[in-house]
């Protein structure tokens, strides 16, 4: 799923272009991707894309006092439609506009998680925006160690979860405790000072350097082509300290890490039931 550097980017990129254009028809091209009722999405034809916006994983395509907010999930694309065909291949919703460009809502595959909600007024008081936690870029030192120290959990499932902290995924969350040398199942409220600390410059610089690259490409790349230290790396030796890259494999994902950097050289057992190092 695209993560908070990856919509950033793709955000400005996209008020760019469409920055200032007109609505002239919302299309719902699958019956599951509008997830409101009320306001009606034609209620925003004839006004102007004011902003295209993030909050955490979401993007938020403003006109006027009306958002659709949009939720692309893991393999969903909001991109320029230059065909504009009756039937686009994966095609889940478009936004037409009045001088002949649209930007179309693609899922592959059959489940259909992505989703469009309309809201008026702050779109961050209301659903699915209004339960996410603080961005993650943003937290101050102390505000990061009492959210963690608030829950007992794996810090890696932590930072993943947006109630707890916005625009952090899979990737982000390996990439982060390899920088700042944690278990990616130490328990968040067992965490040392030094712990935190290091977690806290780790967020700021992989952030930071992912939007820099994110910035400098023109599209939205796939995961695998984006730096790191471990994640899609598996096998590979660390660019640290050149051990293997290892894997605890689930159905849904992969956690990376690299046992000399993060876990006194241990490896963590590769299933969901054993006992994790913590």
């Amino acid at each position: 799923m695209p993560e908070l550097p990856e919509i950033q980017a793709h955000a400005e990129r996209l008020e760019r272009e469409f920055g200032g254009a007109t609505l002239s028809r919302f299309e719902p091209l699958s019956f599951t991707v509008l997830r409101t009722y009320t306001p009606a999405p034609e209620a925003a034809v004839g006004r102007t894309l004011d902003s295209i916006g993030r909050r955490g994983k979401l993007l938020l395509l403003a006109f006027g006092a009306l958002t659709f907010v949009v939720h692309p999930m893991q393999g969903g694309r909001l991109r320029p439609d230059p065909r504009q065909s009756a039937k686009p291949r994966n095609g889940i919703a478009r936004w037409r506009f009045d001088d002949g460009r649209a930007l179309l809502l693609t899922e592959p595959g059959t489940e259909r998680k992505a989703g469009v909600w309309v809201v008026e007024g702050d779109p961050l008081a209301q659903p699915p925006l209004d339960d996410l936690g603080p961005e993650a870029d943003t937290l101050s030192l102390d505000e990061l160690g009492a959210l963690l120290r608030a829950d007992s959990t794996r810090v890696h499932g932590w930072l993943r979860d947006q109630h707890h902290l916005a625009g952090i995924g899979r990737r982000l969350a390996n990439e982060l405790c390899h920088r700042a040398r944690l278990s990616p199942f130490a328990n968040t409220s067992k965490l040392s000072d030094d712990d935190v600390a290091r977690l806290h410059t780790a967020i700021g610089e992989v952030v930071a350097e992912s939007l820099d690259f994110e910035r400098a490409q023109d599209e939205m790349v796939n995961s695998a082509d984006r730096p790191g230290a471990v994640h899609n790396r598996v096998g590979e030796p660390c660019p640290v300290c050149d051990d293997t890259i290892r894997a605890v494999e689930y159905r849904a994902y992969t956690v990376a890490y690299c046992p000399t950097c993060q876990t006194n050289g241990k490896v963590l057992a590769d299933n969901t039931t054993s006992k994790f190092l913590k």
